[in-house]
């Protein structure tokens, strides 16, 4: 979208106050296809950290997540955690990653998220 939905950035402030992270949602982006919960910016920053600091490989990367995030203006992304991206019946990854996406770059969404099936 060269201009974010508003009604997508209003879902995205709500989610930002912290009131919830139990919203479902289900993005095009780049034609994947991304569906799970939002998460306020502050919430998946400490968990992709905490994530990072537990590996041994990647522990030096954890504090860049740890950087406070910024509250000046609507929100310009989303932040996905328990998501997946769906490719035809399977879900990636199969226990769900955390994902941040650029509000501008999505094409469509939907609330609620998709099932799919790995049989």
């Amino acid at each position: 979208m060269s201009k974010p939905d508003e009604l997508l950035v209003d879902v995205a402030t709500l989610v930002e106050s912290e009131q919830s992270n139990q919203m479902s949602l289900t993005v095009v982006v780049g034609g994947a296809l991304i569906t799970g919960r939002l998460a306020p910016e502050a919430v998946w920053r400490q968990r992709v950290s905490e994530v990072l600091a537990d590996s041994v490989r990647l522990r030096e990367f954890s504090a860049v997540f740890t950087t406070p995030a910024r509250e000046d203006g609507p929100p310009t992304h989303l932040h996905f955690h328990m998501a997946r991206i769906l490719q035809g019946t399977v879900g990636i990854p199969e226990t769900g990653g955390m994902y941040r996406v650029s509000i501008a770059d999505v094409s469509a969404w939907t609330m609620g998220d998709f099932s799919y099936s790995d049989h």
